[in-house]
């Protein structure tokens, strides 16, 4: 049974395909990877173009309209996706916009804060990117069950802290010393950070199954989209490490 952590590609995303199509109209791991290039550029073009836009006015507020804008309608476009697969060669390049906004806002806030966080942040995505994919083609990482199993756990419990942390803050109550820079709140970062990097791994699985599988075309864009979430996860629970490390200094 295929397992992923990532919301997007979970365990039904890829059943009931039997191989009823031709090679051409069948999902492939070149397919896909050229597809989450694509994605990987119409989010960066939006996030250029924020990051341009905080730098200019050197106030915050000017990007708080888009990188909330683009939360919320990232959200909503995530949502669609994940209940209407088919559309993904649609809402994915749009989802990939949208969190674009996200990432240049908050990109440039934490840049403002921490010159050269940012870069060192994408060095370190990408990094764990390449060398967990070097891992995994050579066998060193392999995604048994016990392995999805433990990766799937430990990423539930991470969502529910989140959840649990936003619904508190309501009541104006917070979850002590994890958002800290303290050697807890440290701590629980990397963690985070270790668990994200795993879901890499299953995602890696997950998409050579699919194409192992036959599924129809439309599925490289939603496993682009599936690796895209994970990517951005990544990249922010590295972002947040690295503040903390920096508030330390």
């Amino acid at each position: 049974m295929m397992r992923s952590a990532n919301p997007a590609l979970n365990a039904n995303t890829f059943t009931g395909y039997s191989r009823p199509y031709g090679d051409t109209e069948t999902m492939s791991i070149n397919g896909t990877v050229n597809k989450t290039g694509v994605l990987l550029v119409l989010c960066l073009l939006p996030a250029a173009w924020l990051w341009q836009k905080f730098f200019t006015a050197q106030n915050p507020e000017v990007v708080y309209p888009y990188l909330i804008g683009g939360a919320l309608g990232g959200f909503a476009v995530a949502m669609v996706t994940v209940f209407k697969k088919d559309w993904a060669p649609v809402t994915s390049p749009i989802y990939a916009l949208l969190e674009g906004l996200v990432l240049g806002g908050l990109s440039a806030i934490f840049e403002a804060r921490f010159p050269g966080i940012v870069i060192q942040a994408v060095g370190l995505t990408f990094g764990t990117l390449f060398g967990l994919l070097m891992a995994y083609k050579s066998g060193v990482i392999k995604a048994t069950e016990n392995f999805k199993l433990g990766v799937v756990a430990a990423t539930g419990g991470i969502a529910l802290v989140y959840l649990a942390g936003f619904v508190l803050g309501f009541f104006g109550v917070s979850i002590p010393y994890i958002h800290g820079s303290g050697p807890i709140g440290i701590l629980f970062s990397l963690v985070v950070v270790v668990i994200a990097a795993l879901n890499l791994v299953l995602d890696f699985d997950f998409i050579e199954n699919g194409a192992a599988m036959g599924a129809p075309k439309y599925m490289e864009w939603y496993a682009a989209f599936g690796l895209l979430v994970t990517l951005i996860w990544l990249y922010l629970e590295i972002l947040r490490l690295l503040s903390k490390l920096r508030s330390r200094r």
